[in-house]
C-alpha cells in the first residue's frame, strides 16, 4: 500500500477587532496566500518527495491567483500553516492513523494555522492507493476496460494512468488483496500486471 495527503483549505477566519488591537497594519484582512477550495496533493513514492520540499509544487486546484497562492511553484506554504500541519501530512505519508479517536475517520484531521487574527482552516486527508505495473495497453480503450473492471470492485475509489511514470495508481477504502487486483486487471483482456507496490 502507498500513501498520499490530500490538503483542502475548507475555511478562513478574520477577527478585526484583533487586528486593529495588534496588527501594525490594522487593516491587513484575511491571509492572502490560501483561498477556501485550494487544493494540495502530497506525494512520496518513486522520485516525488513533496515533504522534504515543504509542498512546493503541490498545488492541484486554486480557488485564487494560482502565482499568489502557497503550494504553488513560486510560494511555499507559509510557515504558520506549515508549522500546524506538516506532522499530520507526514503521518499520511506514513499511512499513520493522522488522528484516532478524536475524528470519526483516523485518516482525516482539521487543523488550522496559529496566526491569532486571521487563521485557515485545512482539511488533511490520507490517501491509500495501490500501484500497479501492467503490460499490454496500448489505448485509451485499454485504460477504460481496467478502469471499469477495478471500480467494479467494493472499496475502489478511483483509477488514476501515470502514462509519463508507466504505472496506474488505484484508490482505495480499504485493502484489496494484490491477487484480486491482479486477477481483475489480467481478466480484462491481454495484460499483464508485472508488478504491485
Amino acid at each position: 500500500m502507498q500513501y498520499k495527503c490530500k490538503v483542502t483549505v475548507i475555511d478562513k477566519k478574520l477577527y478585526p477587532e484583533l487586528q486593529r488591537q495588534y496588527c501594525s497594519n490594522p487593516d491587513v484582512g484575511k491571509c492572502p496566500c490560501y483561498h477556501v477550495g485550494d487544493e494540495y496533493i502530497f506525494e512520496r513514492y518513486g522520485n516525488a518527495d513533496d515533504f522534504w520540499h515543504m509542498g512546493i509544487g503541490t498545488l492541484q486546484k486554486a480557488e485564487g491567483n494560482a502565482k499568489g497562492t502557497a503550494g504553488s511553484f513560486a510560494l511555499p506554504h507559509c510557515s504558520e500553516a506549515w508549522d500546524a500541519i506538516s506532522r499530520y501530512i507526514y503521518t499520511a505519508l506514513q499511512g499513520g492513523s493522522i488522528m484516532r479517536g478524536w475524528m470519526n475517520d483516523e485518516r482525516v484531521m482539521i487543523a488550522c494555522c496559529s496566526d491569532g487574527t486571521r487563521p485557515v482552516i485545512f482539511k488533511i486527508e490520507r490517501l491509500d492507493y495501490k500501484v500497479l505495473y501492467i503490460d499490454g495497453i496500448v489505448c485509451e480503450k485499454c485504460e477504460d476496460k481496467i478502469a471499469n473492471g477495478l471500480k467494479e470492485l467494493p472499496d475502489v475509489t478511483e483509477v488514476t494512468f501515470r502514462h509519463e511514470d508507466g504505472f496506474v495508481e488505484v484508490y482505495l477504502d480499504k485493502n484489496i488483496e494484490d491477487e484480486v487486483l491482479k486477477k481483475t486487471v489480467e481478466n480484462c483482456g491481454e495484460y499483464i500486471v508485472t508488478k504491485i507496490d
